[in-house]
């Protein structure tokens, strides 16, 4: 790195075990779980499928999240009076446009808080247009439904995505190169 003036920045670089086997090594040093990292906006756990092997778990950043909500708290508190089919056209693309990233396997819950923030701002941002509004979770349950996407998955598992681009099923994937020589057969 240093022939092209390349550095790693002390905060941000560190070592940390993780995989596979790093529960099993930092439990029989006696140090815990393995620690987790945050990259490209998710939190990256290890841990353990209900069969009991290792599943690599990613979370959507808290802080990440949280500032997103502070975001369209902020906008909402703008379009407060603009008609409700407007707002949630709105929202409506505030939310796929958050699931279209973060909708991995293993982060389905925090798609699904995600939309409940969203939720309980809209109710409170209906409720202070008027003080005889009388919005109440029965009405915001209704617009939720007609105007924001339930959370579901959008990405498939890595291994699936890496099996379409590098496929095993090829007819020649098992036989070795023919191999070409100008001179002849040799």
């Amino acid at each position: 790195m240093a022939q092209i003036a390349l550095t790693l920045h002390p905060d941000k670089t560190r070592l940390i075990q993780f995989g596979r086997r790093a529960a099993e090594e930092r439990e029989r040093a006696g140090v815990g779980k393995p620690e987790t990292f945050d990259f490209l906006g998710l939190t990256h756990i290890c841990g353990r499928s209900l069969r009991g092997r290792f599943l690599l778990f990613r979370r959507t950043r808290r802080d990440r999240k949280r500032a997103k909500v502070r975001e369209v708290k902020e906008e909402l508190r703008r379009r407060m009076h603009d008609p409700i089919p407007n707002q949630g056209q709105w929202l409506r693309q505030v939310v796929m446009g958050f699931f279209a990233y973060h909708a991995v396997p293993t982060n389905l819950d925090a798609l699904a808080a995600f939309r409940y923030h969203i939720m309980v701002l809209w109710m409170r941002m209906l409720t202070r247009r008027s003080q005889k509004d009388r919005t109440g979770w029965d009405r915001i349950n209704r617009l939720a439904d007609q105007w924001l996407p339930k959370p579901r998955i959008l990405h498939p598992w890595p291994n699936q995505r890496f099996a379409v681009k590098h496929p095993r099923w090829e007819p020649d994937a098992g036989m070795p190169h023919v191999r070409f020589c100008a001179g002849g057969a040799q």
